[in-house]
Order: C-alpha cells, then structure tokens, then sequence
C-alpha cells in the first residue's frame, strides 16, 4: 500500500509500505477513510514545528473504520467508526500516573513523532478509538481538532461572568470559540485576517471581533472598548511570537493568558506587567480522553455544528499538488480534508 510521507520540509514523496501485521492483544488495525489538516502539519511542512522529525507519515485528525482486533479488546470491534486519540502516551511516567497523558514525559504523537494516519491502513491501541455509530467519518475527523481547543478552555477555566479574548482565528482559534461559548462568557475575536473574523461573525456566531491594525496598544483599546474593561482570559492560538508577546498586555487584572499554538522560539513579557496585574499563564497541549467523549456527544446532539468547517477536499494521490495552498490564508482554508478512501 502507498503512503504519503513528509521527507522533508516542502517535500511530500509516496512511499511503498507492507499491510499491518495481525494486532496484538490491546491493538486494532484501522481502515483511514478522512485527515484533517491542521497546523501542525502545516507548521512540519514549512519546517517550523519544534516537536517534528522527519521522515513523517503525518496525519492524526483521523475519522478510521476498525478493521481486526486483538485479544482483549471490548471497546470496539470491526465496523465500528471511530475518532483516533493520536496521543501515545506510556502510562507510566508522572504525568501519566496524574492522569495527564495529554503532556507524557515519552509522548509519541501520531504524524508529529511517530507516523500518522496519511496511509490505507495501521495499527494503534484500541484505547485511543473513540467510536460513534451516528458520526460520519469526516465528522470524527474533526473531533481531534475541537479537542484542542475543548482542552484550552478547560485550561483558562472562564465561568459566565469573564470576558474572554481569542487571538487568532485559525482552525485552532475557532475551536477554542465553540467551547468558549458553550461557557456563556463574552466573547472577542482578534485577527489580522478579515475574512477570518467574518466567518466568526457570519457562521459561528461570533458578537466582538477586532481587527487588528498590527499595533499592540491600539488593538488593546480597541478591545477594551467591548465590554469597558480588559478581558480577564486570553487564549492565543496563534503560535506567532510577536502575538504571544503581546498577549500579556490584553489581560486584566488577575486574568489568566492561556498558549495554545505553539512555536520555536522564546516567549518573553515585561515582569512589572505580570506582578502588578497578578497574571497566570497556563500552556495548553494536545487534549484528554474525556475531551473526545464530550465531544462526540455534543456533536451528536447538535450543540456543536461540523457543517461550516471543512471548507477544502481533495483526494489521497492529490494532497502534494493541493497542500501549499492550505499553509496560505488568503485561500480561504479554514479545514481542509483529505479523503482517502
């Protein structure tokens, strides 16, 4: 079977790979139907991605279908349609025995570390399905993507009462905005890019955005003019260094700055501005189990509408031709989605 690989970044080649060996006892071999791209994969192809290694199979938002399985498994059998948790985490470091397998001392992310899902079919640990019988598979494509943003959320914690700033209005960024307003807080939207912030207004619902005008103190008081008051939670889901530098300054007194893009380079702030405001900064990685749970039972009852995402589609043999136009806003890409079978 052919697989797309990543030899390095720019470069996409297909590669001849053996079918998947019968699953050991714990495992399940997956048929991939959908990947979502999302930044990370667009951050290895343009070689800015610190935590990637190449050569990679990328892919981890996956929508799969269970093949076989192995011995002891009972939380999915073949048929099933599934969302792929694509954290490999060891279970035995101390984050893991805190029950944050999310941030593993010898994590192994699908696509990212080890090979992902951009190939007919592999083997993963039957824990990390997450299956659904209402979904289609594109739809559990996109559930890794909202649970990075669910999880960042949780992180900053906004109760009814905050006003919560998002910058950045990415695929990251508007999965962070479906999970705020599940929150009840008032919500504002910063970008750079209009057509971003109109898809936030128009499709998502989104009251406050601000665009931005590429300087941080008159983006400040054009924010602070949305509720009167500096907003007490900043999620940024940029992963641009001056963004992140500058996040800190749109925080309130007490507020929490929550980082959940990610970049190569050193975060910096200027220490009076975090003491005399009393600020806490939380980082944000990958999601939980319970993320992707939530998260198909929403999408399944219709609190969380898939339609407006995937804005791109192309085929498998299609992706090298069709992906330096996902890395690239001004198209318009919000999600695109790779149909592999």
């Amino acid at each position: 079977m052919k697989a797309i690989v990543l030899e390095q970044p720019g470069k996409f080649i297909l590669s001849d790979l053996g079918e998947p060996a019968p699953p050991a006892p714990g495992e399940a071999v997956v048929r991939v139907h959908r990947v979502g791209i999302c930044g990370s994969d667009i951050s290895g192809y343009l070689g800015k991605m610190p935590f990637y290694s190449y050569p990679r199979i990328p892919g981890h938002e996956l929508g799969v279908e269970v093949v076989a399985v192995g011995e002891g498994v009972t939380n999915v059998r073949p048929g099933d349609r599934c969302s792929v948790e694509p954290y490999m985490n060891c279970q035995q470091c101390a984050a893991c025995r805190r029950g944050a397998g999310n941030c593993c001392q010898n994590l192994k992310v699908l696509g990212v570390h080890t090979d992902g899902g951009l190939r007919p079919r592999f083997t993963v640990p039957a824990r990390k399905l997450h299956k659904s019988a209402k979904l289609s598979l594109e739809q559990l494509a996109l559930v890794e993507t909202l649970a990075i943003g669910c999880h960042a959320v949780n992180r900053g914690a906004p109760r009814g009462d905050d006003h919560v700033l998002v910058i950045g209005a990415g695929p990251i960024g508007l999965s962070v905005i479906e999970f705020v307003k599940l929150t009840g807080a008032t919500l504002t939207v910063l970008d750079l890019n209009d057509r971003r912030l109109a898809f936030c207004r128009e499709t998502m619902g989104v009251k406050h955005t601000v665009l931005s005008v590429g300087d941080r103190d008159a983006d400040v008081r054009a924010v602070q003019q949305v509720t009167g008051e500096l907003p007490n939670v900043i999620i940024d889901a940029t992963g641009n260094q001056k963004s992140m530098n500058g996040s800190f300054h749109f925080a309130g007194h007490t507020g929490r700055v929550v980082f959940v893009g990610i970049g190569t380079f050193d975060v910096s702030f200027p220490d009076p501005l975090l003491h005399a405001r009393e600020l806490t900064v939380y980082a944000s990685r990958n999601a939980l189990p319970g993320d992707f749970e939530r998260i198909i039972k929403l999408i399944e009852d219709g609190r969380i509408d898939t339609q407006p995402w995937v804005t791109h589609r192309c085929g498998f043999d299609a992706l090298a031709e069709n992906f330096p136009a996902y890395t690239k806003p001004e198209t318009g890409v919000i999600k695109a989605m790779v149909e592999v079978g």
